[in-house]
């Protein structure tokens, strides 16, 4: 029930708080909380997170801005509201709910934006996303639906990996068991923990199975590895969910039948770097050749020595095009319009996906940095049946006279405003062309990428396109920008749900 006066909101408030601070089960005993908050059914604790993990799912969204900002006035930092928020996320959904886990991902790319924002409007981005993760909370039914509880560790079966038994137990829709096995993985150490993990993960294609994993790592920077296991366990449970229907994809069989032909296992990764040339070749393979040969393209190069990065740049470079050539949506759905490319669009899908398949490749073992890139390969492959021969906003490109940097802004921003993608990627790639500094532009990008709703992708796209920004050779990166540009205008129109209240109280 909505509290009718102003008296009954601050004692809920306050009430909520000191639940949180309390713990469910000593506030329940204490007769401050619902009894649904502490049912009998253990519940996971975070320590020093959880008073704030558990104000995150007990607050009703229509009090959660002015709670928040509340909480940041008294000096908690946006990267424990981050923390926090991505574990109470991760109790109440557990890798198994659409919204829940896209909002998940969202953070960490959300709290990077805020440190490219004025010093007043830095909490926005993340309150944001903290608002997207209470509506779907609460409309889950919050605490007393919570999917993760603790799982108590069962031995891991002897004579192989333990990520070979996960990959098994996964394929077969096993969560109980895989569960128990991995609660015991987990004690050997984050690293351990993912390294096996991977073995899941590389098992499919879906965008979602990559990018929460990946996501799910990043996030130990702002909760500590000692939350290896909470925020692993998703993967476990949503790559359990993705197998129900039993039918499993052709890179199971591929990728062992890779690493064998090219005598890859065991085998360190190389530093042999690609040029440009190389590159763009490989990259049109990834592109155009279909998935088998894109594979087996990456398998070839990893055996002739070539780096982790060049690889990435090629099946980063596969994936920016098949956004940049993208005809648009065919049909509305209610949230997004005919021609638009924001959201779960085939390019902005491949680009999270490629981004997330690098970062991986990083920071694994190297079986599976191996596994990462031939896997990143034939994912990002296949995908071009529908794509333009040229980039969508080829046309425009001569019609822009002007090289002035304020001029080509004031452009940018008018297009982005009338939604006009075409033009606001030509703008961009003039722009980038002309030397201009990335940053001016990036200011108007992002200005748009925290109001607006993005249909769940715009903090993770605009971290993706960044990103591989500063990470893409010289010879590449500015297609980076291009897209961003063309996804920004795209989502224009459909402002973010709590942004505009998050704005009123921090800035007036």
């Amino acid at each position: 029930m909505i509290p009718n006066t102003r008296r009954e909101f601050l004692a809920d408030v306050g009430r909520g708080m000191l639940v949180a601070s309390l713990g469910a089960t000593i506030a329940t005993d204490l007769g401050l909380a619902p009894a649904s908050a502490a049912d009998g059914a253990e519940t996971l604790d975070f320590g020093k997170l959880e008073p704030l993990a558990a104000l995150l799912q007990d607050t009703p969204t229509n009090k959660l801005m002015s709670v928040l900002v509340g909480k940041l006035k008294e000096g908690t930092d946006l990267r424990t509201l981050v923390g926090a928020g991505s574990l109470a996320n991760a109790r109440e959904f557990g890798g198994k709910h659409y919204e829940g886990y896209h909002t998940f991902m969202a953070l960490a790319p959300a709290f990077e934006m805020s440190k490219e924002l004025p010093e007043a409007q830095k909490a926005l981005p993340v309150l944001k996303v903290l608002y997207r993760n209470s509506t779907h909370i609460q409309a889950k039914g919050g605490r007393k639906n919570e999917v993760l509880r603790p799982v108590k560790a069962t031995p891991v079966p002897a004579g192989k990996p333990a990520g070979e038994s996960l990959q098994e137990l996964t394929r077969k829709n096993d969560p109980a068991t895989a569960e128990g096995i991995f609660a015991t993985v987990a004690k050997d150490g984050a690293d351990d923990a993912f390294n096996h993990v991977m073995y899941c993960v590389a098992d499919d294609i879906n965008v979602h199975r990559v990018v929460l994993a990946w996501r799910a790592w990043a996030m130990l920077d702002f909760t500590g590895k000692e939350h290896a296991h909470t925020l692993l366990r998703q993967s476990v449970l949503f790559c359990c969910n993705e197998n129900r229907g039993g039918k499993q994809s052709a890179i199971t069989t591929q990728l062992p039948k890779l690493m064998d032909q090219y005598k890859l296992a065991g085998k360190k990764i190389g530093t042999r770097d690609g040029d440009d040339a190389w590159v763009e070749a490989l990259a049109k393979v990834v592109y155009g050749g279909g998935r088998d040969k894109a594979a087996d393209a990456v398998a070839a190069a990893l055996a002739e020595g070539f780096a982790s990065a060049s690889i990435s740049d090629a099946i980063n470079l596969a994936a920016n095009q098949l956004l940049l050539n993208d005809p648009g949506r065919s049909k509305a759905d209610g949230v997004k319009q005919i021609g638009s490319v924001h959201g779960d669009s085939v390019g902005l899908h491949a680009s999270d996906a490629a981004n997330a398949w690098r970062n991986i490749a990083k920071v694994s073992n190297a079986r599976n940095t191996i596994a990462a890139l031939i896997v990143g390969a034939y994912h990002t492959a296949g995908q071009n049946g529908n794509q333009l021969k040229e980039p969508f906003h080829t046309a425009e490109l001569e019609k822009i006279k002007t090289t002035d940097a304020k001029e080509l802004l004031v452009q940018t921003e008018d297009a982005i405003k009338a939604g006009n993608q075409a033009v606001a990627a030509a703008l961009a790639q003039k722009y980038g062309t002309a030397g201009h500094p990335v940053r001016a532009l990036l200011d108007v990008l992002i200005r748009y990428g925290v109001s607006e709703d993005g249909a769940l992708h715009a903090e993770k796209y605009y971290r993706t396109a960044t990103e591989e920004f500063g990470t893409t050779r010289a010879a590449f990166k500015w297609r980076q920008i291009v897209a961003l540009a063309r996804v920004t205008a795209s989502e224009f129109g459909k402002p973010a749900p709590g942004y505009d209240e998050a704005k009123r109280l921090l800035i007036g």
